[in-house]
């Protein structure tokens, strides 16, 4: 063999070694990262049953100091969670020691001031659990074992952006009332033997009170997040207009996506994977309502979007807004972690973890069966949304690192 023939020879092999070796790394690295999913979600299932226990590890604190230490910029608990119970315990029993109308909102809550400083949100129930909302899909009022759903839905996700919440029965004539404002006490009244009351906010009237069953109401409590960690709102760039016959720019625009990807925080960091994971959360949990999201202050957004103000959902388990997903099939972009755990969750999986981790809930069962299998129907359209963006522009593009920093320009 001629000398030039053998140099050329031994380019070729050189290519083809280097190419092996480089798909080999990146195989390795891919399913390095599935094992990882796939560990991070068996020990989610082995954690899924928590149990209100008032036992506490780190003794010398208290379960607020506990819960706010958990808060960092991309988590509001920590995956390792041995004393969310004892925390949650805590939501659900510590003496109520002020009440007063919930912060500014749209909706019906009250803000109490648990023993120890800890600041709740109570939202009241408003419905019975098989009561199906008619109309738009942001339409009724909140729902609060909702809210205690998409909590748990949350941890089954391995998201931890959402707060954490538990259902709690309060006795509004001797826990509330004698330690309520005199904002919140101007709106008590009784109706027949019910003791009911409709705080403030910009939908709260008189003619429709949230009524106890005698004095005893059952609602969810939601923990405040740490003062030391203060929000920023934002509005959401797929949010909806809310009026009649005007449509918002991303309902119309095929190419909107291309739009959001040269805006801040959009085109560049998390926060654009953030808000499809959102989308996934919200038409899984059926919530056409998040115009704004939160994220921490000052973040440059580099921290997690929060997952606040879920109560607008599981109103109807027959309506699925596949609109809510429109930033996933119009970006075609989601986190490899996010659609490893999705599909993880296939075969009424979902379903069924879902039902074990609300559980130990002190307002189960928090859903109805109807609302449960619509979870599992849900999740078979969101997986095959992510199959059409695969089939369209490769897998490659579609499913992202999200371990890698993300850049769109």
């Amino acid at each position: 063999m001629k000398l030039k023939q053998r140099v050329v020879l031994l380019a070729i092999l050189l290519v083809i070694f280097i190419f092996t070796k480089v798909f080999l790394i990146d195989n390795l690295d891919t399913s390095a990262a599935n094992r990882e999913d796939q560990r991070a979600f068996q020990r989610m299932l082995s954690g899924l049953r928590v149990a209100l226990d008032p036992r506490l590890e780190h003794t010398l604190q208290s379960p607020w100091e506990i819960a706010a230490q958990w808060v960092v910029p991309r988590e509001v608990y920590p995956e390792d969670t041995p004393e969310l119970g004892a925390v949650m315990h805590a939501m659900t029993t510590k003496k109520i020691i002020k009440a007063d109308v919930g912060y500014k909102g749209t909706q019906l809550k009250a803000l109490l001031i648990l023993e120890g400083g800890q600041k709740v949100v109570f939202k009241p129930k408003r419905y019975a659990r098989d009561y199906i909302v008619e109309g738009e899909p942001y339409a009724g009022y909140d729902r609060h074992n909702a809210e205690v759903a998409a909590f748990h839905l949350d941890r089954i996700l391995g998201f931890r952006r959402a707060p954490l919440v538990v259902g709690r029965f309060v006795n509004l004539r001797t826990e509330i009332k004698p330690v309520a404002t005199e904002q919140l006490l101007g709106t008590f009244m009784t109706v027949g033997n019910n003791t009911c009351f409709y705080g403030k906010c910009y939908y709260c009237r008189e003619t429709e009170p949230a009524c106890a069953d005698g004095d005893i109401m059952e609602g969810s409590v939601t923990l405040w997040l740490p003062d030391v960690w203060p929000l920023q709102k934002h509005r959401h760039p797929w949010g909806r207009t809310y009026r009649e016959g005007k449509l918002a720019r991303w309902e119309y625009d095929e190419s909107y996506c291309d739009a959001v990807k040269k805006t801040s925080p959009y085109d560049s960091g998390p926060r654009l994977l953030d808000i499809i994971d959102t989308a996934v959360f919200d038409y899984l949990i059926g919530n056409a309502d998040r115009h704004h999201y939160e994220s921490f202050q000052d973040d440059e957004g580099a921290s997690m979007l929060i997952l606040l103000d879920n109560a607008k959902s599981f109103g109807n388990p027959a309506l699925d807004e596949r609109s809510i997903l429109a930033p996933l099939y119009q970006c075609c972009i989601i986190r490899v972690s996010t659609w490893n755990r999705l599909n993880y969750l296939k075969n009424g999986v979902l379903k069924s973890a879902l039902k074990t981790a609300m559980s130990h809930d002190p307002i189960s069962p928090v859903l109805s069966t109807p609302h449960l299998d619509a979870l599992d129907q849900r999740l078979l359209s969101i997986l095959a949304t992510v199959k059409q963006c695969t089939d369209q522009f490769g897998q490659d593009v579609v499913l992202v690192e999200d371990r890698m920093t993300l850049s769109h320009l």
